[in-house]
């Protein structure tokens, strides 16, 4: 007897109240959700995830912070047009965009916290498009050249062909390359939950989209001015990351000047998976160092 699936989680289901709110941003929808009591946190998710990973650390982190968390246009609950451009170029513009718009009744300047491609769109917002940090905290970042597993450069160059791949081939695929990012390794519900944006039509061509657009020159263009950052920044990394050595983080905090990088021991890519104690211990511990919290 062939064991059934378990039920496709949404993204949202664990946010109060989903991604239930909108901000329209060049024809995008972007979806996003805040709550909590306190100075504003967002995080920052990368690919192919959603604000799904940082659900968790938001909620325990409502107490203190008025947390915002969102997806970015092409991901998870936003909108998946096929006609908008959804490389970093464009999703730092967006994170700026949207920082701007909930700023308005914040009356300051927000923590961040970022995750893989996460980390290249909140350096790009803020030092390219003047979007205003009180802190950043980068875990297992896309900043840095190269990056990209091999099965990402690979479908990067064939995006079309990928595109055209039957669903349950192309759900077999995705499966296999989000398992690799976990070290540990994924629990049933987990997988599902990272995967199941990406199933059907749109799903299935929004993924190939996203990293046929992905492209190096968005962090080149970053690296000459890592130095220019003026705020308080920690850079975290999972010890195990094969998908991102953890030989940036020495590298990217060098470049920085300023910024401590910490490894986290058994933990891969998906750090918020692999080590939630040791990774929200962390978080707490830098977010009080900077003196952030409810006041």
């Amino acid at each position: 007897m062939t064991t059934p699936r378990p039920a496709a989680p949404s993204p949202t289901d664990a946010l109060p109240g989903g991604l239930g709110r909108r901000f329209s941003w060049r024809g995008r929808q972007i979806a996003w959700t805040a709550f909590g009591d306190g100075p504003p946190l967002v995080f920052c998710h990368g690919t192919p995830w959603s604000s799904w990973l940082w659900a968790p650390y938001a909620r325990a982190l409502s107490a203190q912070f008025t947390v915002h968390l969102w997806d970015m246009p092409g991901y998870g609950a936003s909108s998946m047009l096929p006609e908008h451009d959804v490389d970093l170029g464009v999703q730092g513009e967006a994170f700026a965009a949207l920082l701007a718009h909930w700023g308005d009744g914040w009356g300051e300047a927000p923590h961040v916290v970022a995750h893989d491609y996460g980390g290249a769109v909140s350096l790009r917002a803020a030092l390219l498009h003047d979007a205003r940090y009180a802190s950043l905290c980068l875990v297992d970042v896309v900043a840095l050249r190269p990056w990209g597993s091999p099965f990402f450069r690979l479908v990067r160059d064939h995006a079309p062909v990928f595109g055209r791949l039957p669903p349950a081939v192309h759900r077999g695929a995705l499966e296999a390359y989000v398992g690799t990012a976990s070290h540990r390794g994924l629990r049933d519900d987990e997988l599902e939950a990272l995967v199941v944006p990406w199933l059907g039509d749109a799903g299935q061509a929004a993924f190939y989209r996203q990293i046929a657009q992905a492209d190096e020159r968005y962090t080149a263009e970053l690296e000459p001015l890592l130095g220019d950052l003026d705020v308080p920044t920690r850079v975290l990394w999972g010890e195990q990351d094969t998908w991102i050595p953890a030989d940036r983080a020495g590298r990217l905090s060098a470049a920085l000047g300023h910024a401590e990088a910490r490894l986290i021991p058994d933990a891969g890519h998906l750090i918020q998976l692999d080590a939630p104690v040791a990774l929200a211990t962390e978080l707490r511990g830098w977010l009080a160092e900077v003196g952030a919290g409810r006041r």
